[in-house]
């Protein structure tokens, strides 16, 4: 069975294999410079989006590259799938509220985490919770685990993590970041927005992935 991770890096190879950057492979398929940039492969909500079978058809096209070869690509990028997992460390969110499972800058540290593995992760110091109850719903729900970046830069909009000094650990959609104030917008419309000083959050991290 083909997967995300494979068809997507077979057309990574795909372009470097013929001199090109994904967006000038796109390019010279008639396709929109984005269309294979890392950003489109998956949603704002975490979920995987695969290339068309007609993008793929017209970058054969383009490049001259028969359909074996590509399905050669795929191979291989199974065959090192070793290399582009991690294990990372997982934890509930109750439990994230709790002292010793992060150091002052946000990253994991100490005893008590489970780990999984999880495909595509490049921050050496991601991590995952795991969600619980419904204060996230439809978006996320019980179960559902979260990846976490404390070295992705965080930006308006995104959906972030922080935890207060106090120990509270909320989930939930960057609204906007001042020298002041951090404003966030709940994903559930049943769950208030929340307003924080600076001086009250320990740290503040985007969410790169969910499993759904």
């Amino acid at each position: 069975m083909l997967t995300h991770r494979q068809v997507w890096t077979a057309i990574d190879a795909l372009a470097a294999r013929y001199g090109l950057s994904v967006s000038r492979l796109a390019k010279s398929a008639g396709l929109d410079s984005t269309t294979f940039n890392k950003s489109k492969r998956v949603t704002p909500t975490g979920k995987e989006r695969w290339p068309s079978t007609e993008s793929l058809a017209k970058v054969l096209e383009a490049t001259g590259a028969p359909l074996d070869e590509f399905f050669a690509l795929i191979r291989e990028a199974g065959e090192d799938s070793g290399a582009y997992t991690q294990p990372i460390p997982l934890i509930g969110m109750t439990q994230a509220g709790a002292g010793g499972f992060f150091d002052d800058a946000g990253f994991p540290t100490g005893g008590g985490w489970d780990q999984i593995r999880i495909p595509d992760v490049r921050d050496e110091n991601a991590y995952a919770l795991e969600v619980i109850g419904d204060s996230m719903e439809p978006l996320y729900r019980e179960g559902d685990l979260l990846v976490i970046s404390p070295n992705a830069e965080v930006r308006r909009g995104d959906r972030v993590v922080v935890k207060t000094l106090d120990g509270e650990v909320t989930a939930k959609t960057l609204e906007r970041k001042t020298a002041q104030w951090i404003e966030l917008a709940s994903m559930n419309l049943e769950y208030s927005n929340r307003k924080f000083e600076i001086a009250e959050v320990d740290w503040i991290a985007r969410i790169i992935w969910a499993s759904q």
